[in-house]
């Protein structure tokens, strides 16, 4: 099975855990956290209409992590990154773990969307139901994430390791 994520990079976030992200982050990742800096210190907005940086758990596929924005009024929910040169399976599969998570949680999600702080462009995405293959892809990249063997992984995709912060501790870069 391919993978459209490496794997050995949650090792090492787990492993680093708290330290600071100055010791391993690149520019563009520090650059990223500024670019989250509102909706993490819920300053997007002080509308009662915004969710932000709110956690979220889904419980069909065990995953948690935070939502970006959702917009309740709109029923939009945005994933914002710094800048989107490329849309990756990994921000739509962001995207639709926050979405089933908020279904879940009884909102009415109508629309989903990543937007690209910098040059402020929105990439409307279709909702994971009306894109059979690229669900068909999260949940096969959920079943490879839980089927994992770090022993015996290897990278076959240098440009992973090109955009790892961990690149330089990873003894499986292809660098």
């Amino acid at each position: 099975m391919i993978l459209f994520f490496c794997p050995v990079s949650i090792y090492f976030h787990n492993l680093y855990g708290n330290q600071s992200d100055m010791s391993f982050k690149n520019s563009s990742q520090i650059l990223g956290k500024f670019a989250h800096q509102s909706i993490d210190s819920n300053k997007y907005s002080s509308s009662k209409n915004f969710l932000q940086g709110m956690s979220c758990y889904c419980e069909k596929y065990n995953l948690y992590g935070k939502i970006d924005l959702f917009d309740i009024n709109k029923k939009v929910l945005t994933e914002r990154k710094r800048t989107i040169t490329k849309i990756y399976d990994g921000y739509v599969f962001q995207l639709y773990a926050q979405y089933f998570s908020m279904i879940e949680m009884g909102y009415d999600v109508q629309k989903i969307r990543l937007y690209s702080y910098t040059d402020n462009k929105i990439y409307e995405q279709p909702l994971p139901q009306d894109n059979k293959p690229m669900l068909e892809k999260f949940e096969k990249t959920i079943e490879a994430i839980r089927n994992f063997d770090f022993e015996s992984f290897k990278q076959l995709n240098k440009e992973k390791c090109q955009k790892c912060v961990y690149e330089s501790a990873c003894d499986r870069s292809l660098l």
